[in-house]
């Protein structure tokens, strides 16, 4: 490392960041999580399809579904990559600013978290956004090795460990060892979609017209993936009626929402059980000993862990403070030279 090199370091506030489709958070070296807000920003169209950003983050997500005509609250990443890259490159700018405190002179490093499966043109979006955002070097990281390193599995060894990521726009399910992924599956089912089926299931069974935000309330207040005690817990749910037009309010149970996350639940449990099957006999022996760990926000959806236990018949244990399991994984890289070298690379 040349002598400029380690002014740069010095001079930088080096960050990462874990760009989901749901929540953006992110992590600066020496200083820790310093952001954590959602993927939201609210734009102001002109007459001629000029776009003004107007909130980001928090601010934004109090304006879905309650703004006028001209102002949009969107969510620019969907399936964890970019679908609005304008619009994304002005939320990293805004988070990247926010992150900065002002003292350092020099452009950031900055490490950003991309799924699994992306394209090499949606990984040259990130890298573009951030480069255009203000950063000095761009490196990118899996995902589930970012998730790994943030879970304090020992990625490094040659045994394999099993991460299961539940985001906002994907799940992720990888096996790790030496450092390396050995076998991953994504799938495009995550905390988003638990939320449609909601929408959907009030929808068919009560005529019930509601909101994402009401849907995600739902979901953390009663949703659950495996029948408990619980299922007989009551929540009062407001929304529009699809045949009267009227606002109402009716009573779903906790059972009835579990019935609605039976779809995208089958399918986080197949990409779990093709991932078992297509792992190497040795790693998946590791796998029985060392069990399947789950991170990430849609980890937090009450009993999942108990339903993949009685589906794989392997202990399954949560990671410590699963949303920020990723950014935390990050920024154990941001602050490891030598394991930055080996687990991202700029593309």
């Amino acid at each position: 490392m040349g002598i400029f090199s380690k002014i740069a370091d010095w001079l930088s506030n080096d960050l990462a960041i874990d760009l989901g489709t749901a929540n953006c958070l992110v992590f600066a070296k020496d200083r820790g999580i310093i952001v954590n807000e959602p993927s939201v920003v609210a734009v102001h169209e002109g007459f001629r399809g000029e776009k003004k950003v107007l909130a980001v983050g928090k601010e934004a997500k109090e304006m879905l579904g309650k703004t006028p005509g001209s102002i949009k609250a969107i969510r620019p990443m969907k399936d964890g990559v970019i679908a609005d890259f304008e619009v994304t490159r002005e939320m990293l700018r805004y988070f990247i600013k926010k992150s900065l405190d002002g003292s350092k002179i020099i452009k950031p490093r900055i490490i950003i978290c991309i799924p699994f499966g992306i394209t090499q043109v949606e990984r040259r979006a990130v890298k573009e956004s951030a480069e255009q955002a203000g950063a000095r070097e761009v490196y990118l990281i899996e995902e589930p090795m970012a998730a790994a390193i943030g879970a304090n599995l020992p990625i490094t060894d040659p045994s394999g460990n099993m991460i299961v990521d539940i985001g906002g726009g994907t799940t992720e399910v990888a096996v790790i060892s030496l450092g390396g992924i050995v076998y991953s599956k994504s799938v495009r089912v995550a905390g988003d979609k638990f939320d449609e089926e909601i929408i959907s299931y009030m929808k068919k069974k009560y005529s019930l017209l509601i909101g994402e935000r009401t849907a995600e309330q739902i979901k953390i207040k009663i949703g659950n993936a495996y029948p408990s005690e619980k299922d007989s817990q009551i929540e009062e749910v407001k929304g529009r009626d699809l045949i009267g037009g009227a606002p109402k309010t009716v009573e779903v149970t906790a059972e009835e929402i579990r019935e609605a996350f039976a779809d995208p639940l089958s399918e986080v449990i197949e990409a779990i059980k093709i991932s078992l099957e297509k792992t190497p006999p040795e790693l998946a022996a590791d796998i029985v000993d060392n069990g399947i760990i789950l991170a990430g926000g849609g980890a937090l959806l009450h009993n999942l862990d108990v339903l993949i236990k009685e589906k794989t018949g392997l202990p399954v244990a949560l990671a410590e403070d699963p949303l920020t399991c990723v950014v935390r994984g990050c920024g154990k890289v941001l602050e490891n030279i030598d394991l930055l070298r080996q687990v991202a690379s700029p593309h």
